[in-house]
């Protein structure tokens, strides 16, 4: 039986965290992590951390403010994971999950769980019926500058990556082959095989350049090819091109999963934990599509995504871009492509003095 875990206290803090490779695409370039460390207390001890990718310097002052106003609605209550997403669920009823408010939600959820691991001495892995395992990895390059990285590529290859992903969307199909042309040549035919759009298109446009590269490359998927809350627009270029479509990291909470699974617009689905409701929406929306036979990877969290694509039965890929090495004392680390979950809880502790240096 798991003690009983009374949340005593709970900070969270925003920080821009600088990255060892910018992050690109076609339009945005970020080369520090906007993140919010998430930090819950217990009156045992115990303390369960997560974090929070905020996509903006905007968004993190903000998320932590909130996250502060929630913590007088958990206080004094179990650190139960199931118990509190069901309040948050009731609580959020008329004003809505999306946007900041599911990402709180899903941060703390995260929290929990791992305070919930920790109780059980195991990994959030064990905990939710799962084994540590090695999970195939795709490194996640940004918008590809033959002149300006083909020192990350190589860095791949070294880290013995086999599946490699670069975002496009220039102005002209033309200038996408000449980039995933200079890819190749430099790791070969058979890495080079997820393409990201990151909503850039509308269908037509979509269609037409996919069916360009496809004379050409051999593609796992292509992912978000048009703006994400397009259903009919993921499903008209699933429908017109050979390549399969991958969507699902901006689908907030279980209820949106179920919606595009039902619609049918992808062949993949792509959970990002802190849009899907922390783990115990990933794993409600994980069902769903393993019920659907669609394949699941993650976006972003490389640490806890390694945790809950091993109790994924349909697991596919991990993407991982690394945020947090420059603030974590143990940082994750890819071993021949793969990444494996450690504990416990999800084996992520903030080096404390590295963490002061980044505070907003």
């Amino acid at each position: 039986m798991l003690p009983h875990l009374e949340i005593s206290a709970v900070q969270a803090r925003p920080a821009m965290v600088p990255l060892s490779r910018p992050i690109t695409t076609a339009k945005v370039t970020i080369d520090k992590a906007p993140l919010v460390l998430i930090d819950v207390k217990t009156k045992q001890g115990l303390i369960g951390h997560s974090y929070i990718f905020g996509y903006t310097p905007l968004s993190i002052g903000p998320i932590a403010a909130f996250i502060s106003n929630l913590a007088d609605t958990v206080i004094g209550k179990p650190a139960d994971p199931l118990s509190r997403f069901a309040e948050f669920e009731t609580m959020f009823r008329l004003l809505g999950r999306q946007g900041l408010v599911g990402m709180a939600i899903a941060g703390l959820d995260m929290a929990f769980w791992d305070i919930r691991a920790k109780a059980q001495d195991m990994s959030v892995a064990a905990a939710l019926g799962g084994e540590e395992k090695p999970i195939l990895c795709y490194d996640s390059h940004g918008f590809f500058d033959p002149d300006r990285d083909v020192g990350d590529v190589e860095l791949s290859l070294r880290q013995g990556f086999e599946v490699l992903k670069f975002k496009l969307g220039a102005e002209t199909v033309e200038d996408d082959l000449r980039r995933l042309r200079a890819a190749r040549d430099i790791a070969g035919a058979k890495k080079v095989r997820l393409l990201d759009y990151n909503q850039a298109f509308s269908s037509t446009e979509a269609i037409r350049r996919v069916r360009c590269i496809e004379e050409e490359f051999a593609l796992d998927w292509i992912e978000e090819p048009v703006p994400a809350e397009d259903f009919a627009g993921h499903r008209a270029v699933r429908a017109a091109v050979r390549t399969p479509v991958q969507t699902g990291e901006n689908w907030w909470f279980p209820e949106d999963a179920a919606r595009a699974l039902q619609a049918e617009i992808c062949d993949h689905a792509m959970l990002d934990l802190i849009k899907i409701g922390g783990v115990t929406g990933w794993m409600r929306a994980a069902a769903m599509a393993q019920a659907a036979s669609v394949p699941v990877s993650s976006h972003l969290f490389p640490e806890a995504s390694a945790h809950v694509l091993a109790a994924t039965p349909n697991t596919h890929l991990l993407e991982w871009m690394d945020v947090t090495s420059a603030i974590a004392l143990d940082p994750y680390e890819i071993t021949n492509g793969n990444l494996m979950a450690k504990g416990p809880g999800f084996g992520l502790i903030w080096d404390e003095k590295a963490v002061s240096k980044y505070l907003v």
